[in-house]
């Protein structure tokens, strides 16, 4: 049935197979066989897909409520057993992806619905002293760590674009972008280097790197808010960088543009205590590693 619906919805075997994870051939054989039990067809096929026939439809719909009961059937068993309850504490930093966590989180409020989630606003290296301190149980980071107290997945990528001055972005911006050498002689509106110090040393050689003087380092402690990304940019004579999906609005004296060959790469570890035997965060993080 699982299968049926993905096919049905995806309206062609070769979609279906790579979102099932299955060769097209076997997929093409469970269909036939499904359609071989029913004893009707269920699916027309043609060059350009499949569609439903009206008795798919039928299944389609009834298929769908099956598995949504089946579903719920086994959340609500695995409540019994499952260790859980109580306040899971998560650090976020800013400019966190919109929609890396919205999913699991519903996800997990459906299985564990005794789990109430506490986020906190933290630097890398925040997290990292919170986690060692037993104040966090897990952490969305810009950084690996190191040893083997804490345990991680990479569970996001952002290739880095860059904000500029609407008019500076006019002069500057190629059909590929805009190049990293070709901000020489702009201010960069950085972050503090105590705010996730291999990250930023990663950063920063790789615009040195394109002959970029970064100036002083920003003070240890300031965070950079999105406002005072586009403060600065607005007023011209500085760079900063965004993701291509920011959920900033962007005034229309700013302009977002990507990095020509994109060379700058975020990445984001969800991380947690390696002892860590809880079910309601065991399912979060994996959740979090589906993408």
């Amino acid at each position: 049935m699982r299968a049926f619906v993905v096919v049905a919805e995806e309206g062609s075997l070769s979609a279906a197979a790579r979102r099932l994870h299955l060769s097209q051939p076997a997929l093409s054989q469970t269909m036939a066989a499904l359609e071989r039990q029913l004893g009707i067809p269920l699916l027309l096929r043609r060059s350009t897909g499949v569609q439903a026939t009206e008795a798919g439809m039928t299944l389609l719909t009834e298929a769908r409520a099956v598995l949504a009961r089946h579903d719920q059937a086994l959340a609500a068993v695995a409540r019994h057993t499952a260790t859980g309850g109580g306040v899971l504490r998560i650090g976020i930093p800013l400019e966190l992806p919109t929609d890396l966590l919205a999913k699991p989180l519903v996800d997990l409020a459906v299985t564990y619905p005794g789990t109430r989630v506490q986020a906190r606003h933290l630097s890398t290296a925040a997290q990292f002293d919170a986690l060692h301190a037993g104040e966090l149980d897990a952490g969305l980071v810009r950084e690996h760590p190191i040893g083997q107290d804490l345990d991680a997945v990479l569970v996001a990528e952002e290739r880095l674009g860059v904000l500029l001055a609407a008019e500076q972005a006019a002069k500057t911006a190629g059909p590929d972008g805009v190049r990293l050498d070709s901000l020489a002689g702009l201010d960069w509106v950085g972050f503090p280097r105590s705010g996730s110090p291999a990250w930023y040393d990663e950063l920063t050689a790789i615009l040195r790197s394109h002959g970029l003087d970064l100036g002083p380092e920003a003070p240890a402690g300031q965070e950079l808010i999105a406002e005072v990304k586009l403060a600065a940019v607005t007023a011209g004579g500085a760079f900063a960088l965004a993701p291509p999906d920011w959920s900033q609005p962007i005034p229309d004296s700013v302009v977002w543009s990507p990095l020509a060959g994109h060379p700058l790469v975020r990445r984001t570890w969800a991380v947690w205590p390696a002892s860590s035997h809880r079910r309601d965060l065991a399912q979060l993080v994996a959740a979090l590693d589906r993408g």
